[in-house]
């Protein structure tokens, strides 16, 4: 990478007003969450909803204040994504190995964000779609590519792992070391648990997508349902999978109250 890129993404990670962005944007990660707690909430004690980031999104949309949180949110996540983007441009230390490590993270948080943000861009301008159907179509088109089924098996491996990363991560309590301390002392107590909670319970979500989507690749059925709302609603239709659900839905709100620690308190 050249010094000049590198010097150009310095600059940048050195702006106010992209970081104030950036913290917004976990913000609106919390609020997200939040939502689509609050949906699967609904959906374990026999409501209805899209437990998802569209469902989320819509549900925002029609409250007397949707059209300008959500424009919000997607300034927020444009933002974080370009933090992430400029964290893997700029020089990482330790080895070779961990720098890799480092910077290929970076662009998977800058992918994921700027989804988020493509998403509710796309909701606040009308011309927003069902994500689980999104999902569902993404992995059928990926089928039929040569060894598409390959290709689906793997991506369920890679989000099965992101899953089993994120309970690692809460249990472990390596989320930790995203955050500064309060008014310069410890994280406090309860910022740690929902982190713990939150984090596994979202890992535990990804984790049923990631076996959704091996299952696809595993029976070659390209119109198997791939997203959260299909992994949640899964989940649900379990033995005592409405309780197994109702603590999932907790453990999401969890996150979505951590990331609003997070946006105050996240290392940039």
């Amino acid at each position: 990478m050249s010094n000049d890129v590198q010097d150009l993404a310095a600059r940048a990670g050195r702006s106010d007003s992209l970081e104030l962005l950036a913290r917004i944007g976990y913000a609106a990660s919390g609020l997200i969450h939040l939502l689509i707690a609050w949906i699967a909430g609904q959906v374990a004690l026999g409501g209805s909803g899209e437990a998802d980031q569209s469902g989320a999104l819509q549900q925002l949309s029609g409250t007397p204040v949707g059209g300008v949180l959500l424009w919000v949110c997607a300034a927020g996540f444009a933002a974080l994504a370009i933090w992430h983007l400029v964290e893997a441009a700029v020089p990482h230390g330790g080895s070779t190995k961990d720098q890799f490590f480092d910077r290929g993270k970076a662009v998977g948080k800058a992918v994921v964000y700027g989804a988020l943000g493509w998403t509710t861009f796309q909701v606040v301008t009308g011309q927003g779609s069902d994500s689980g159907e999104s999902t569902t179509s993404a992995t059928a088109t990926l089928m039929q590519a040569p060894a598409g089924r390959i290709l689906v098996g793997v991506v369920g491996l890679v989000v099965l792992g992101v899953g089993a990363y994120h309970v690692y991560k809460g249990v472990a309590r390596k989320f930790l070391e995203d955050l500064k301390g309060t008014g310069g002392g410890e994280v406090t107590r309860a910022v740690e648990v929902l982190g713990v909670t939150g984090y596994t319970a979202k890992g535990v979500a990804l984790g049923i997508v990631g076996a959704l989507i091996g299952l696809a690749a595993l029976q070659a059925d390209p119109d198997q349902e791939t997203g959260l709302d299909a992994a949640l609603k899964t989940l649900q239709d379990q033995p005592f999978g409405w309780i197994l659900l109702l603590l999932v839905a907790i453990g999401l709100a969890a996150y979505g109250i951590y990331s609003f620690a997070r946006a105050r308190y996240s290392t940039m």
